[in-house]
């Protein structure tokens, strides 16, 4: 099988990765790709956004399956685009990917569905959202309705903050607070069939502690040993099917990645967003984990035969994602800094280096090109062992600027959790 991944992040290496190492692929291509992808897969300077390009270039190099990765593509069409040259494309048409892009079209599916979430309210005025402020109290949750990189969302007790926020987006929406923990659960569908992965959890806030403002996410571990024996059974019963059999009794099929992002409150689990695509950086330890052959699963969900083929099996063991950023993430990111040790560590065994925001100098020299630069993904016995290495590999590499948290998953290597 041929396969072409779009996408120029850490989602998308470790899913060019994981493909490359999939015995069912005879070539992987990436548009536009990192340095790191390069490793394992033939780049091609093509616009991620632009549909027409993406599937103009399926069709040149005769692919079997297309891998959409991030969030703005699948929202701008690209999936509906390649699809319409009948390649076969893992991701949600234009419509589907609403899930992900306006967070008061998944409110309205959620409870069509009667998918258990926070109550919310949209807001388009000031006066809206103060009103809605009030009404749930503090702590304040305010989301930016589209599209924000993982960045829109803010969390305070302070109303002024909150209130500033919501003025500087054209549409939020206004929710109650979650209690309790959250967990990550993705789910591959083809439209009927839904196959949840194991469970994960992200560390968003820059800073150890979940201190600091809110980022694309610094770090991930799985499998989550503190979690509920029956919470992917319970999810899947309750979210995960009736979300995607809502969207074919619209008429939109969901084919592709659907990620719950949930609380598990006191009140029992509630869905705190919908994604549209494989989240980051949960991917990267999912994937160092994954047995099932990536391609066989994607495939399968792209051309609405996922009944036929096994669900996902994930070797024993855990996983964990410690993100390096840039000087100034996220308000602000440095590029053209030298980054050194990364190509050195990325030939451990059980240590892998997935890249985000590198690009290589005229030299060839790796340099830093964005927020998240890269992510250190170690697997080991159980999460305190992969933890070890994971950090271990953290303190190979430098740059200058380098930001990283010192505490993702500490706490259930602890046994805290």
């Amino acid at each position: 099988m041929k396969t072409l991944v779009i996408g120029t992040g850490g989602r998308e290496h470790a899913l060019a990765w994981a493909l490359a190492r999939d015995p069912g692929v005879t070539e992987v291509h990436a548009a536009p790709g990192n340095p790191g992808i390069a490793e394992v897969a033939t780049l091609h300077d093509v616009d991620p956004m632009d549909a027409e390009a993406v599937a103009g270039l399926a069709e040149r190099l005769g692919v079997d399956l297309v891998v959409v990765g991030p969030e703005a593509p699948l929202v701008a069409g690209v999936a509906t685009g390649v699809r319409a040259r009948d390649i076969a494309c893992f991701g949600p048409s234009t419509e589907a990917a609403q899930l992900e892009g306006s967070k008061a079209f998944a409110k309205e599916v959620m409870e069509a569905a009667g998918v258990p979430t926070a109550a919310a309210r949209v807001c388009t005025t000031p006066e809206e959202a103060a009103a809605a402020l009030d009404a749930f109290g503090a702590p304040y949750v305010v989301k930016d309705d589209g599209l924000a990189a993982g960045k829109g969302v803010v969390v305070t007790d302070d109303r002024d903050a909150a209130l500033a926020h919501a003025a500087a987006c054209e549409r939020v929406v206004v929710e109650e607070f979650l209690d309790g923990p959250e967990v990550s659960l993705f789910a591959i569908t083809d439209g009927r069939t839904v196959y949840p992965l194991q469970p994960a959890q992200d560390f968003k806030r820059i800073f150890d502690g979940d201190a600091g403002p809110n980022t694309g996410g610094m770090g991930a571990y799985t499998p989550i040993p503190w979690a509920p024996a029956d919470l992917v059974d319970e999810v899947t019963r309750t979210v995960l099917q009736p979300t995607v059999d809502e969207m074919e009794r619209r008429g939109t099929p969901f084919r592709g990645l659907l990620y719950a992002g949930l609380a598990l409150t006191g009140r029992g689990v509630r869905v705190v967003e919908f994604n549209a695509r494989f989240g980051d950086p949960e991917t990267q330890p999912l994937m160092a984990l994954l047995e099932s052959p990536l391609s066989e699963l994607l495939y399968a969900a792209a051309t609405g035969t996922l009944a036929d083929v096994a669900p996902p099996r994930f070797r024993e063991g855990a996983a964990v994602a410690v993100v390096m950023a840039s000087r100034g993430y996220p308000e602000s990111s440095s590029s053209g800094d030298l980054i050194k040790g990364a190509e050195t560590l990325d030939r451990e065994p059980d240590v892998h280096v997935f890249h985000a925001g590198t690009a290589r100098r005229d030299d060839g020299q790796l340099v830093t090109a964005g927020g998240r630069v890269l992510a250190v993904v170690a697997v080991g016995a159980d999460v305190a062992d992969a933890r070890a290495k994971a950090y271990e590999g953290v303190h190979s590499i430098t740059f200058p600027g380098a930001q990283a948290r010192t505490d993702i998953a500490l706490r259930v290597a602890r046994g805290q959790a």
